[in-house]
């Protein structure tokens, strides 16, 4: 284990699912990490406390909304490198309260920029936004095969979708997400900051209660174990790239040791047309794992919902040379057994109808 006890690293929320997984990676290499988080969703003190009893005094941690400019101001006080996660991460609450999601998304990303650029030497700042900010993907022909939807066009479908794809925010989630994406974007070029984005897809592993509006994967798990009805909006043909939040993670250092030479770039980031699977191939692989398929229920289709979003993550590789490993067989099982002993040692507690971690894209 290498000391390196003089560089810390600010994550905003991270006692959350994503941030947690990078904040452990950082602290097990013997680096000091200063967590940013306001704990509003319940089950996220769980993930700090998993973090203070691994790590003990490596983790700072500073109970704070990025709201508060003056908190953030302070994290960011002494810190070399910033991930950005804190976020309201919804598509339904951001339809629900659009002005909080453009408070605690748009705002509080241009807080945690003002403070790094107020530092005599501005930390790197990396920001996890979302597909979203590509739309609906409406123009995208797709034809059915099996159970999923596929490009008709065959570039497409063999790579997925590309950071030269026009923006195009669809619902206010899409908005306040696609602001701190450009934000965080510009403040390379309008500033000199070393700053980058991962447009990401969908992210999951272990430490992910999932919810409805986030964290599918991990949610329909959850609903299985359980012996609860799970709701597909739309036809559950619906594609999506998956990828291990150990990949993310092995991304987010690769992007880190590159930043300056990458800085003022978006990445598309997921597992790529080899890890993406339909809302119904999930539960396929869920009664693999279960032994019995769960039961569904089918609604209308929810604003802004893509039929089919895969990442093509080629200009992430050329660029680093990162590679997914974890295949999405292998990657649901994992998370399948993790929620699987947590099920059995809490019971029904454990991901009570609610829970919500910042996950930063769905």
């Amino acid at each position: 284990m290498t000391q390196n006890h003089t560089h810390t690293t600010l994550v905003t929320g991270g006692a959350g699912f994503i941030g947690s997984n990078l904040a452990h990676r950082l602290l097990s290499a013997g680096r000091r990490v200063r967590v940013l988080d306001n704990l509003s969703r319940p089950g996220v003190e769980q993930n700090l406390q998993w973090l203070r009893q691994q790590h003990g005094n490596l983790l700072e941690f500073v109970r704070a909304d990025v709201r508060d400019a003056a908190a953030v101001t302070q994290a960011v006080t002494g810190v070399q490198q910033v991930f950005h996660f804190a976020a309201q991460v919804a598509v339904t609450t951001s339809l629900e309260n659009p002005q909080e999601d453009f408070t605690i998304n748009a705002q509080g990303t241009l807080n945690v920029l003002e403070a790094a650029r107020s530092r005599p030497v501005p930390p790197a700042v990396l920001m996890t936004s979302t597909n979203k900010v590509y739309g609906g993907l409406e123009d995208l022909a797709l034809s059915v095969q099996g159970q999923r939807y596929l490009p008709v066009d065959q570039q497409i479908a063999g790579r997925g979708v590309d950071e030269g794809r026009p923006l195009d925010f669809h619902s206010p989630y899409g908005c306040s997400k696609g602001t701190a994406d450009q934000y965080v974007l510009d403040y390379a070029r309008s500033y000199g900051m070393t700053t980058l984005v991962f447009r990401m897809s969908c992210i999951y592993g272990p430490r992910q209660f999932g919810t409805e509006d986030q964290g599918w994967v991990a949610h329909f798990i959850l609903r299985a174990l359980r012996g609860e009805r799970i709701t597909l909006y739309g036809d559950g043909m619906q594609v999506r790239d998956v990828l291990f939040v150990d990949d993310l993670v092995d991304a987010f250092l690769l992007a880190e040791q590159n930043a300056h030479r990458l800085k003022g770039r978006a990445f598309n980031m997921g597992g790529g047309p080899g890890n993406a699977i339909s809302l119904q191939d999930l539960l396929d692989r869920i009664e693999q794992l279960h032994g019995q398929r769960p039961s569904v229920s089918f609604d209308a289709w929810r604003t802004g919902d893509q039929r089919y979003y895969v990442s093509d993550t080629r200009a992430f590789e050329r660029e680093t040379g990162w590679q997914a490993k974890v295949s999405a067989d292998d990657g649901i099982g994992r998370l399948f057994e993790w929620l699987a002993a947590r099920q059995d040692k809490r019971g029904a507690a454990v991901g009570a109808p609610g829970l919500r971690l910042v996950a930063g894209a769905h």
